[in-house]
């Protein structure tokens, strides 16, 4: 007789990293509403909202599925649902190709073809391409992979046009962009902190391959770009002086924390510079939604004439 129990609807969720799935899915509402003149559509919003979530979540149950074997070396990981043998590998594909067919019906029928190829190609970037190959073949595996990550705010935009108008590709790219800065000082800072883990693991991260000393100059160099790529949305008109006032703040603390971490007080200030890298995310694409929905007397003049989607 069978004694094993049936996982639990928590062990399912664990299985989808929903933490940083909530950062992931935040960043593409806000894209949502960047994308038109006052509120987005409804239908699309809220579906095209649903379905990305499910694409994510599917996409953090197979990187849990195939990194389970690495995730049992790392003290970060040992506690997830397979490593820990509370959902075992079938049940765990078997979830996420649910959670990814839902995703595919929902943006095909109900939001629209672009927005699901889109996710699709998202979902296999992260799930198979980086967690597969990138992550094990390369110390430059977050930097590359990062373009999938990067994607969700690109994806919430083509929920609610549909990529039509004239400078949607832009704007949205530019959204784009400051995420695929953003992953590397915020993954190398944490990668620090548990480069053990990834030496037991043998995962050829930056730290364990080229140094500390050498990842710390990595960090500096990404966050000095980092703020310069933030500032593009008020170069090119999306966003006003709110906005930019914000970040400029958000990255005097980065630099700041980026700069300490050359000579670090102690082992923790990696995970510090970590942890500061998540909520300067969340507030700036808060600060972008924010500076939206200001009057228009508070906006800036774009040094580039692209047209200001309000």
């Amino acid at each position: 007789m069978n004694t094993a129990k049936r996982p639990t609807a928590k062990q399912y969720w664990d299985l989808t990293k929903p933490r940083v799935v909530a950062l992931i899915v935040f960043t593409a509402f806000v894209g949502m509403f960047l994308a038109v003149p006052g509120w987005p559509p409804l239908r699309e919003s809220v579906l095209g909202f649903f379905g990305i979530w499910l694409a994510a979540a599917s996409a953090a149950t197979i990187n849990q599925l195939l990194d389970s074997r690495i995730d049992a070396k790392m003290a970060r990981t040992s506690w997830r649902p397979i490593v820990a043998g509370q959902v075992s590998p079938t049940q765990a594909l078997v979830f996420a190709l649910i959670l990814a067919a839902l995703s595919m019906t929902i943006l095909v029928v109900w939001v629209n073809a672009l927005t699901a190829w889109l996710t699709f190609a998202s979902l296999i970037g992260y799930a198979v391409v980086y967690t597969v190959f990138l992550k094990r073949a390369t110390p430059q595996n977050i930097v590359i992979g990062g373009i999938a990550g990067a994607a969700p705010p690109l994806l919430g935009w083509a929920a609610v046009t549909g990529m039509q108008g004239e400078w949607d590709w832009a704007h949205a790219l530019l959204l784009v962009l400051i995420i695929f800065v953003w992953t590397p000082p915020h993954f190398w800072a944490l990668a620090i902190f548990r480069r053990a883990d990834y030496a037991r693991a043998m995962v050829p991260m930056l730290p364990v391959t080229h140094g500390v000393e050498y990842t710390r100059w990595q960090i500096l160099f990404y966050t000095i770009l980092l703020t310069v790529v933030s500032v593009l949305p008020c170069v090119f008109g999306m966003s006003g002086y709110f906005y930019l006032f914000g970040v400029l703040v958000l990255d005097a603390v980065f630099l700041y924390h980026a700069w300490k971490l050359m000579n670090p007080p102690d082992e923790l200030y990696a995970m510090r510079v970590f942890n500061y890298s998540i909520v300067y995310l969340m507030v700036l694409f808060a600060f972008l939604l924010i500076d939206h929905w200001l009057p228009s007397s508070m906006q800036s003049a774009p040094l580039f004439e692209l047209q200001r989607m309000r």
